[in-house]
């Protein structure tokens, strides 16, 4: 991947940090997928691009806990389009390169808004995913679940069958609170606290996905933005890198593994 374009001295001081860092917090949203070929749109795991959907519903709206318990048939069928968006993807270099960090700084945290499993597929195995994972289907009455990874087998709306009631992916719609497992694993370890944070592609609109940067911009712990445009935490950030996230990332490892080599 070109990497013409990168500052060198922001990619050598960021490589430096990661150097001496024995604790990362990574924060990633869509544009870390996005060389995975995946939209950095809206809806879940920001894959939808249009405004309102068929019926007219804002898409934030369709895809809602409420619409799910009051007509399935139309959540899902949102559900299945973003899914549809997924058949074929598959992790990419940025993921290989936070799950390699992970391997050399085992105080590597990934926490992550996407919902395509990426992370575990390319080897993380400390990561949060805030907004659960599309993967996993889950009764919305029983302890049924199952894990799925083509929405085309399924019916529309999938009904659960050990009860009959309607089965949902075990991720966030619009209005629902967050998992409260994953809640827990962010608040034990942002308040262990981390030597580096640095947010890769989100416009960290959320205050929870925000709020590791600037908390750590206010204690004076270094802070990275890997992004092409601005976002909400830009002006609290020590370095940025205005790049896809795959590029920077492999930039700042090729860095990082030349020291250590």
């Amino acid at each position: 991947m070109p990497q013409d374009d990168l500052p060198a001295a922001t990619v050598d001081a960021v490589a430096a940090l990661l150097q001496t860092a024995k604790r990362i917090l990574f924060i990633t949203g869509a544009g870390m997928s996005a060389d995975s070929g995946l939209p950095t749109y809206r809806g879940i795991g920001g894959l939808y691009e249009r405004k309102d959907t068929d019926e007219g519903f804002p898409i934030e709206v369709a895809l809602s806990g409420r619409m799910l318990q009051s007509r399935p048939e139309v959540c899902w069928k949102y559900i299945a389009q973003i899914g549809a968006a997924c058949i074929g993807a598959r992790h990419n270099l940025g993921h290989e390169i936070l799950a390699a960090i992970e391997r050399e700084i085992p105080g590597t945290w990934v926490l992550t808004q996407n919902v395509d499993g990426f992370h575990r597929d390319a080897g993380s195995r400390q990561v949060i995913e805030i907004h659960g994972n599309a993967r996993s289907i889950v009764c919305t009455r029983c302890s049924h679940r199952d894990t799925v990874s083509d929405y085309h087998t399924l019916s529309l709306p999938p009904m659960c069958p050990a009860c009959g009631h309607v089965l949902r992916p075990e991720v966030v719609l619009f209005g629902e609170l967050l998992p409260p497992d994953a809640t827990e694993a962010y608040e034990r370890e942002t308040g262990l606290g981390f030597d580096l944070v640095v947010s890769i592609g989100t416009t960290s609109v959320f205050p929870y996905i925000a709020a590791p940067v600037i908390e750590a911009h206010e204690q004076g712990i270094p802070t990275v933005e890997i992004n092409p445009g601005d976002s909400e935490v830009s002006r609290f950030v020590d370095h940025r890198l205005r790049s896809r996230a795959a590029v920077a990332l492999q930039a700042l490892w090729q860095r990082f593994a030349a020291a250590r080599a």
